[in-house]
């Protein structure tokens, strides 16, 4: 087995980065494992560097291919370029003979997200230390444990948004953002019910999608340009972009919603709620229907959920709200212009109304009289007319006037 011969880490790690570097200069690389987002590499001894690769952490082989990095760092002189940018920890074996030249190793993360920590215990134990002992089974590498009835029962004991349990990490290492919308596309479900309002034949496709997109994504090592073609993946990075496909090829509309906290990419006309969810088909879902029918679920607000939840659907409904309300402001104001009309054909009511619109909203009042001319009084005494009444006027404690019966 090599040895490594130099660890070089710019990373906070638990110990300091110079006791990093001693801990793991000089010993023996055993083997590498991976669970979820997290990338380990054993050891002869303890400590044992652990990597949580987070959203754009990942581990780059000089001079080979891995995954996401479909092509090697190159400078302005077309030279490969090392360390590659963003890099937090690096390592180097020795050279053993001509057949097996040294490695160089290093993990990289744009975002700064990831972590990178020695964990302290025998290297065949690693997963039941911290932090990987949180962590639920991964689809890939634990399919002895995550299982259709681990699945079931998982969704049974939780009521929420089955998109949220798919991410939650406690309960399934690895799943991501898009390939949670990935597995509800497949599945045909959608990601908004809850997750203990599904029938068990719909856990069992829910089970049967987890396993076809987590094991082909990773048999293809993350390269998205061998994806199959109908993977939603390969059209829904358009959110936002000008000119960019918002529907799939085959004509259904895409749309993208707020589902535990993360953005979620859905397509109503094939993702359709069989049960309770966490808040109703937001209006661009509705329109999105090929039949241009409204969900049958949820027409009234749905009972016993979160004041997050609550918040999001108020504000939901502002925005849905917001056409209709221009449409009444609208029709105001030709109601109001109306009445202007109405009040140049009847000069003998005009100040009235005037005089009494002005009290009700408590300011200073600027009228004309019936004849023409200006009048401007805190205190302003309507004509008397024997067709319309004479408004019964009073004081406020303030001292402001008020109109009262008109």
């Amino acid at each position: 087995m090599p040895e490594i011969a130099e660890a070089m880490s710019l990373a906070k790690w638990g110990p300091p980065a110079q006791n990093s570097k001693k801990a793991v200069t000089g010993k023996k690389v055993v083997s590498a494992g991976s669970q979820g987002k997290y990338f380990w590499i054993t050891l002869d001894s303890p400590p044992h560097p652990v990597m949580h690769f987070g959203m754009t952490g990942w581990i780059h082989i000089r001079s080979e291919q891995t995954g996401y990095t479909r092509y090697i760092e190159k400078t302005k002189n077309d030279k490969d370029e090392w360390p590659p940018r963003f890099w937090k920890f690096q390592l180097e074996t020795d050279s053993l003979t001509d057949s097996l030249p040294k490695v160089e190793v290093a993990f990289t993360d744009a975002r700064r997200f990831g972590r990178v920590r020695l964990v302290h215990c025998p290297g065949d134990a690693i997963r039941q230390h911290s932090p990987l002992k949180e962590n639920g089974p991964d689809p890939v590498v634990d399919k002895d444990v995550f299982t259709e009835e681990y699945l079931k029962q998982k969704m049974r004991h939780r009521h929420v948004p089955i998109k949220a349990l798919l991410l939650d990490q406690a309960m399934i290492s690895g799943i991501g953002n898009w390939v949670g919308d990935e597995i509800m596309y497949h599945a045909r479900l959608h990601p908004e019910q809850y997750s203990d309002d599904f029938s068990d034949e719909n856990i069992a496709k829910l089970f049967k999608s987890i396993m076809y997109v987590c094991d082909t994504a990773v048999g293809h090592l993350g390269d998205s340009d061998k994806f199959p073609d109908d993977w939603l993946f390969n059209h829904r990075w358009g959110k936002g972009k000008k000119d960019a496909a918002a529907a799939l090829p085959t004509g259904e509309k895409i749309v993208f919603i707020t589902v535990g906290g993360r953005t979620s990419c859905v397509v109503p006309s094939v993702q359709k709620k069989t049960g309770k969810a966490a808040l109703p088909d937001t209006k661009e879902e509705r329109n999105a229907l090929e039949d241009g029918a409204e969900s049958k679920y949820f027409e009234d607000k749905p009972a016993n959920i979160s004041g997050k939840a609550k918040r999001t659907m108020k504000t939901e409904e502002k925005y849905e709200q917001q056409p209709r309300q221009k449409a009444a402001r609208s029709a105001k104001r030709k109601a109001v212009k109306g009445e202007e009309e109405e009040e140049e054909a009847l000069p003998e009511i005009a100040p009235i109304k005037k005089i009494a619109k002005k009290f009700r909203k408590g300011l200073a009042t600027d009228t004309k009289a019936a004849n023409g001319s200006d009048t401007r009084t805190k205190e302003i005494q309507p004509e008397t007319n024997p067709v319309v009444p004479t408004p019964d006027l009073g004081r406020r404690r303030s001292g402001r006037l008020r109109a009262k019966d008109i």
